[in-house]
Formats: C-alpha cells, sequence, structure tokens
C-alpha cells in the first residue's frame, strides 16, 4: 500500500542513489582513462622533521615522507615505486599523504630499468571527493526542495555549461566584448533558472523582467563611477597574469556576480507579491505596494551582507598571509579587499534597484491579470 501510494517518489530516488553508486563506482576505478600516470599510496614513513623559521620570525615544522605507491594504470601498472613528499604543519602549499591516497605522478625513466622504481609527485588525485559532494549537494537540494530542487540541479548544470560555452567563445574570438558575450549569457541564465524552478507563469515573468533591468541599472551605475573616478582606488594586481583588458573582464565579473543576488531578490518580490494578492484578491494596489516595500526592506539588509561576506571569504587566506608579514594594513586592505568590494558594492546597487523594480513589475502583471478577469 505504501509502495503504490509513493511509487514514483520511491523510483526517482532509487534512480538517483543508483546513478549515485555508479559514479561513485566509477571516479573510484578510472585510472585506466587518465593519460597521466596514478598511484595509490600503500605505505608511508616519516624519516625527517625540522623546525624552520622566516625572517620576520613566523616558525613552522618541516616533514619528508618515503612514499610506497602502486601504479595504477599506464605500462607500469601493478609496479610499486618510491615517492619523497615534502610538506609542512602549515600545509599552505602542500599535503601529507597516507595510505589510501591517490596521486598523479612523473616517472624516472632511468629508474625503469633498475631494482625500485622512483619518481614524483605532480599533483593529487581529487575527482572522487569532487563528486562526493556534489552528490550531498544534489541530495540535499532534492531532499530539501522536492521538485523544485531537483530542477534547480538542472539549472545548475545548465548554467554551467552555458558559462563554460561563453567563455569559450571568448578565448576563441577575443575581438568580441566579454561584456557583451557575458549580458546576452545572463538573459540566458535568469530565463532558465526561473523557468525551470517556479515554471512557467507571471510570476516567473516578472521576476525575469526585474532580474535584467536591476542588473542592467546596476553595472551602468557601476561603470558610470568607475569613469568619473578614473578607477581610483581598484588595484587590479590579481589579475596581473591576463593578457586581456583588466576592465572589460573586471565588469563581465561585476555582470555574472550581480546577477545571482539580483535574481534571488526578483523572485523573492515577485513571489511574495503574487502571493498576497492570492490570498486576497480585493487588496488595493496600494496596499499591496505598502507590503511589498515592507518585504523589500526586511530582506534587504540581510541579502547585501551575504554578498558582502561572500566576496570578501574569499580574500581571507591572502589578507592573513599579508598581516603575517608585516605589511601595512592599509596597503593589504586595499590591494586584496578593493576588486571584492566593489562586487559586494555592486551587487548590493542591485538589490536595492531592483526591490522597486521588482515590486512595480509584479504589480504591472497583477493589473492585466485582474484585467483580463
Amino acid at each position: 500500500m505504501f509502495f503504490q501510494k509513493h511509487k514514483k517518489v520511491i523510483l526517482f530516488y532509487s534512480l538517483l542513489s543508483l546513478l549515485c553508486a555508479a559514479s561513485l563506482l566509477f571516479v573510484y576505478q578510472n585510472a585506466a582513462f587518465y593519460d597521466r600516470t596514478i598511484a595509490k599510496v600503500v605505505a608511508t614513513d616519516r624519516i625527517e622533521s625540522e623546525k624552520v623559521t622566516d625572517m620576520h620570525g613566523n616558525e613552522d615544522r618541516q616533514f619528508t615522507q618515503k612514499l610506497v605507491a602502486e601504479i595504477l594504470n599506464g605500462e607500469e601498472k601493478g609496479q610499486q615505486i618510491e615517492l619523497l613528499n615534502d610538506y609542512s604543519y602549515s600545509g599552505a602549499y602542500d599535503d601529507e599523504f597516507r595510505v589510501g591516497h591517490e596521486l598523479f605522478i612523473s616517472i624516472d625513466r632511468a629508474s625503469v630499468d633498475k631494482e625500485a622504481l622512483t619518481g614524483e609527485i605532480t599533483d593529487i588525485k581529487r575527482d572522487k571527493y569532487l563528486v562526493m559532494m556534489i552528490w550531498v549537494f544534489v541530495f540535499t537540494l532534492v531532499i530539501v526542495g522536492k521538485k523544485q530542487g531537483f530542477f534547480s540541479v538542472i539549472s545548475l548544470a545548465v548554467n554551467a555549461l552555458l558559462l563554460s560555452f561563453a567563455l569559450d567563445i571568448y578565448v576563441r574570438f577575443p575581438s568580441i566584448s566579454l561584456v557583451l558575450i557575458c549580458a546576452i549569457a545572463a538573459i540566458f541564465f535568469t530565463a532558465i533558472s526561473l523557468c525551470l524552478t517556479n515554471g512557467l507563469n507571471e510570476k516567473t515573468y516578472a521576476a525575469i523582467i526585474a532580474t535584467l533591468i536591476g542588473t542592467i541599472a546596476s553595472l551602468t551605475i557601476t561603470y558610470f563611477v568607475i569613469w568619473i573616478t578614473d578607477g581610483n582606488g581598484l588595484r587590479y594586481e590579481e589579475m596581473q597574469f591576463l593578457s586581456r583588458p583588466y576592465v572589460m573582464i573586471f565588469m563581465a565579473s561585476l555582470f555574472v556576480g550581480s546577477l545571482g543576488a539580483v535574481m534571488d531578490i526578483a523572485i523573492t518580490m515577485s513571489a511574495s507579491i503574487f502571493e498576497i494578492y492570492e490570498k486576497n484578491r480585493e487588496i488595493s494596489m496600494e496596499a499591496l505596494r505598502k507590503s511589498g516595500m515592507a518585504i523589500g526592506k526586511d530582506v534587504m539588509g540581510t541579502m547585501t551582507s551575504i554578498l558582502f561576506f561572500v566576496y570578501i571569504s574569499g580574500s581571507l587566506p591572502m589578507l592573513i598571509l599579508y598581516l603575517k608579514n608585516a605589511a601595512p594594513l592599509g596597503f593589504t586592505l586595499s590591494l586584496n579587499l578593493s576588486l571584492e568590494m566593489a562586487r559586494a558594492l555592486a551587487g548590493g546597487i542591485g538589490i536595492v534597484l531592483t526591490i522597486p523594480i521588482g515590486l512595480y513589475t509584479a504589480i504591472f502583471f497583477i493589473r492585466r491579470k485582474q484585467v483580463r478577469a
């Protein structure tokens, strides 16, 4: 009886679990699909340890490991290889390896004909951990969000592919403006995300229009401010390895970064206004407007705070590194936070602007609905 009642749900989760198991089994057994040599650590031995101090008095401890690993692919598959690994207690640029870790290695060809193979570690094979985290994310979304959560996963996957395609176009055709490419992609991002998660209805259409208007308005104001100030205060050192115009790439990153926050506030405003109207179809437009503005003011502060913390969190390791090495506070903050603060401020402007835009766009669609009725 229970199975018949929840047949579709049980089948769906069974299929999802089967896909999860199959993908995990594949990444645990996929060494043969790699061109680079992969070895699995079977034994470890710490052979050396010493205390080190840098010129600023920062103390650390350096270790050396001797690893024995089994080669998983290539002509030497099944053979064992000896590797040395230097790592520090802080682990800033290195890792301690344990039995079971899989590593990308380069074999010392001079040792092939000798009694024991030797080589160097080039990287860590992390694909299985990445797949695990993806499935944890997918199951969390699906369990909590049900149908909408499932469509959110599809939306995220489609948008990731679309972004990859957009960047590939820019790499292949550098004469095309990256801002223009991102602007076109943003239309697809918005339509795909909102239509998949909320369906094809007037609430969704209102959110799409509000998102696009809010994002364009935010980027226009940001570009105008950068133009009249000649970009003073913005430090582009983190883009120093790029061979493309810094400002254009930075503006494109503002476009993509602001879009998510603006989209969130747009659907929040649209859904709230439509829900209030559906609960009380006799409500006046003035009362609806006041309720919408109250909702917007309540979420405005938290959304802008979220943007601030999201952007700043990525700079924490560099801030600690600079301050730990006695760099001046002002220099450290301006070098590492100028672009992040600009991104957060641009997103905050977009959020603030989208509240009234989303409100009046939703009211416009509600009035149309009333006229048709």
